[in-house]
């Protein structure tokens, strides 16, 4: 599906590549979309994985905690960039978004407990429901990072863009 396109590969022939049967690909999708789910989840469980790894809020301002939000996002999506562009063209035959959204609920999970803790401390304002806000905060972060990544933005560079976009998210929600 990486050289051919979601579109133009067949399921006989993503399980010949892969070398497994095509029996066995059905036990595991229901068809070739279903893959495209899979894929996107374990890149949302990596990010998970690697985010569990960073200093918490007790350890880090926030100004810190988005800077280092803001790195590995972009770290991450440098990692599996041509994953992500192929998760992208097999969402335009694929639009089952409320399966999709439920695998970002462990992240948005995540980040609001972080986000609880600097409301609590007063550092956030209060003005924010924190389910809202981390989605908004994901969805920019993604951006940000596929500009740069994935799209190759002319005149991004990752080192400005994520000095803007970390400085942007935390001028809007710290007190």
């Amino acid at each position: 599906m990486g050289e051919k396109g979601f579109d133009k590969s067949s399921v006989s022939e993503i399980v010949k590549a892969a070398g497994v049967a095509q029996g066995t690909f059905y036990l595991y999708f229901q068809s070739k979309s279903a893959l495209v789910l899979s894929i996107a989840k374990n890149i949302i469980e990596d990010f998970l994985s690697e985010a569990n790894a960073l200093p918490g809020p007790e350890e880090s301002t926030l100004k810190e905690f988005l800077t280092n939000l803001t790195d590995l996002m972009y770290h991450l999506t440098l990692k599996h960039k041509k994953l992500i562009g192929f998760i992208y063209s097999g969402t335009a035959y694929y639009s089952a978004f409320k399966e999709w959204e439920a695998l970002y609920i462990p992240f948005y999970g995540w980040l609001e407990e972080k986000l609880a803790y600097y409301k609590t401390q007063q550092k956030l304002k209060t003005v924010f429901d924190l389910p809202y806000l981390t989605n908004y905060i994901i969805g920019l972060l993604e951006h940000g990072a596929e500009q740069v990544h994935l799209m190759e933005t002319q005149g991004f560079t990752e080192k400005v863009s994520k000095e803007q976009l970390t400085t942007f998210i935390y001028e809007a929600i710290a007190t």
